[in-house]
């Protein structure tokens, strides 16, 4: 395949070539006189059966090489992200021949929301919390079978994603099982479960699947090579971190789907997703939103926090004279500067809740200990990011206090001028 594609570029009759050293030098000897791209997919499977073909192409690049006098483009492209991260790193053989690494992100969520041609907010992020931005989940994968309108999803949902006719039916596991490095499928998808279920910390997803913490720092660690899941420091406590799983499908996989597999496979998705829809709400969507809001608030410019924002993410502040912890689910810090760190805000997110002034009297409760702890709160905001509303008295306390940030769905969704 590899030589009739290279003799249709050149226009000589295709002869098979004996090895790769053969055909990478041809390759290189035959694009001359201009730029070409040479665009080589799933490079990863195809250096799993050629272990070679790295060390081959690093020879060809470097002095007296094909490579040297040629004007080909090499893009070497893979969706299995540890695979394609090993390939410059370390010892390998291509480390510093590489002039571009471009890691393809999916659509943000309101670049998603567009492409799904999908103008209702509420219905946005749900869509979001199961397919993530990733666009070919839009097609084939769904036989090109979009929810028309909020109360089309329920259905969309029990004939597409857990129908077993459809492709993207099965796409969770198959995510896990392209990775070459995940040698146990059953610890990892454990794993992935126990984070869906709500442990985020080493030690409740050690105890969640009835391990010992220390035995899951390499699992832990190949997930986040993987892009699977994303290790993400709490803001307010030094070296403690929390996990999260990166891919929205996999979530929607590990919360609804895996423990009723058999279920689904006997075509009844329309039963089983109704006994679920409140785990969905809770385990899936709540946890998903909150990301949106962090993404959101990362994304603002200074008129809506005071300054820009430097750092985003979630944290916990420790309230000894209560004896209890308050979860910050976003966190807003300036940059760093001589003096105590500043923090611009504090905010709350709820999904199906209308939010009202007992919110707001948390984060006051939170913002008055970070300020003893020595962070800098004075020009805090104290926001509250809701998918169901405010409370009239929450309403008329943000009206008079401009400290106060009420944040609802159309306008985390509304495009701003960073997004491209």
């Amino acid at each position: 395949m590899f030589a009739a594609a290279l003799a249709e570029y050149s226009g000589v009759a295709p002869e098979p070539f004996r090895d790769w050293n053969d055909a990478i030098s041809a390759m290189f000897h035959a694009v001359r006189d201009r730029a070409v791209p040479v665009v080589i997919d799933e490079f990863p499977f195809l250096s799993k059966v050629s272990p070679g073909l790295p060390s081959i192409i690093q020879r060809e690049l470097g002095p007296g090489g094909s490579g040297q006098e040629s004007s080909a483009r090499l893009l070497l492209c893979g969706s299995a992200m540890s695979a394609m991260g090993k390939l410059l790193s370390g010892q390998a053989p291509l480390r510093g021949r590489a002039s571009l690494e471009l890691v393809v992100q999916p659509f943000g969520y309101r670049a998603a929301s567009r492409f799904w041609g999908i103008d209702d907010p509420q219905l946005a992020v749900q869509l979001h919390a199961i397919v993530g931005g990733t666009p070919a989940y839009r097609g084939d994968f769904v036989d090109d079978d979009t929810p028309q309108g909020i109360d089309d999803f329920d259905s969309w949902v029990a004939r597409t994603v857990l129908s077993p006719r459809m492709p993207l039916f099965r796409e969770a596991r198959y995510l896990l099982a392209e990775e070459s490095d995940i040698r146990d499928p059953a610890l990892y998808h454990a794993v992935l479960a126990a984070i869906a279920a709500g442990n985020t910390a080493n030690g409740q997803i050690a105890s969640y699947i009835g391990r010992k913490a220390d035995q899951l720092a390499h699992p832990l660690a190949v997930l986040e090579d993987c892009g699977l899941v994303a290790r993400e420091p709490d803001l307010f406590r030094s070296n403690r971190y929390r996990y999260r799983i990166a891919e929205p499908l996999i979530t929607f996989y590990a919360a609804i789907m895996r423990m009723r597999w058999s279920e689904l496979e006997r075509k009844r998705a329309a039963l089983l997703w109704a006994d679920s829809r409140r785990m969905f709400t809770s385990k899936v969507v709540g946890p998903h939103f909150e990301q949106l809001c962090r993404e959101y608030s990362a994304d603002v410019d200074e008129s809506v926090f005071g300054a820009f924002p430097s750092e985003v993410g979630a944290g916990v502040v420790n309230d000894p004279q209560n004896r209890t912890q308050i979860e910050i689910d976003v966190v807003v810090l300036a940059a760093p500067a001589d003096g105590p760190r500043g923090v611009l805000a504090l905010g709350e997110v709820k999904w199906g809740e209308v939010m009202g002034v007992g919110h707001i009297s948390r984060l006051v409760r939170a913002r008055d200990l970070l300020a003893v702890k020595g962070w800098d709160t004075r020009a805090a905001k104290l926001a509250c990011y809701s998918g169901a509303g405010f409370t009239d008295e929450l309403l008329a306390a943000a009206a008079a206090d401009d400290r106060i940030l009420l944040i609802d769905l159309d306008q985390i969704y509304a495009p701003i001028s960073t997004e491209v």
